[in-house]
């Protein structure tokens, strides 16, 4: 929905960028070629991706999940802060966006820490389920459709262990959220899912205004 933050000017987040971001020569590049396609604005905002690695970095996280990976900069982002025996499964329906993002992977160097599987979101992340995968995820990001994001996160919850992480992008919705005239599915998914999250008490809280919003719940 947005690849800088909302309501950030311009000059500023070009300032951002220039001395908050550290970013690595491959996901400038990946972000460029992401810049031409139609959907580019599906691709997480730098000071995003930074923020994501240093949250890795700071739980320590080894295992980690994402839903939703379109071409590949937050799973790239992620992966370079991991330790050589991190992974992530990363979760997708197009084989044409994720075709980028293995090339990039593979670019890194770190494609053996990818595990990608192709299909709809909520079967892969029942089959982690089925395959006694609960409990053992460290670090979670969903990024995907945003109709089923309380279903997400419901699955998300039980695949991560005590202490784990997990980031929910796009919850302002390009400020959607705040807005009483708007009323499509997407909107009502997001609003669910976050008053669901509020209340939850198997979660510590906070939703961040970084790019287009990013609630952080870390599972008690």
């Amino acid at each position: 929905m947005s690849n800088a933050t909302l309501g950030l000017p311009a000059d500023l987040h070009a300032y951002l960028l220039e001395v908050g971001v550290r970013e690595a020569e491959i996901l400038r590049e990946l972000r460029e070629e992401t810049a031409g396609l139609p959907e580019h604005d599906m691709q997480i905002a730098p000071e995003q991706g930074a923020f994501m690695a240093l949250l890795v970095e700071l739980t320590g996280a080894r295992r980690c999940l994402e839903v939703g990976t379109f071409t590949g900069y937050s799973s790239l982002a992620v992966a370079l802060a991991l330790p050589p025996d991190g992974s992530i499964v990363c979760c997708d329906i197009s084989r044409e966006w994720t075709d980028v993002a293995r090339r990039y992977w593979e670019r890194a160097g770190v494609a053996d820490r990818i595990e990608l599987r192709l299909g709809p979101a909520l079967d892969s992340l029942d089959d982690l389920l089925t395959e006694g995968r609960a409990g053992t995820f460290d670090f979670a990001f969903l990024d995907a459709d945003k109709v089923n994001y309380p279903a997400y996160v419901d699955r998300a919850l039980a695949l991560l262990g005590p202490g784990g992480l997990l980031a929910i992008d796009n919850v302002f919705w390009g400020g959607e959220v705040a807005n009483p005239a708007a009323d499509d599915e997407s909107v009502r998914a997001i609003r669910s899912m976050s008053r669901s999250l509020a209340e939850d008490g198997r979660v510590s809280l906070a939703m961040v205004p970084i790019a287009d919003g990013l609630t952080l719940a870390r599972k008690r």
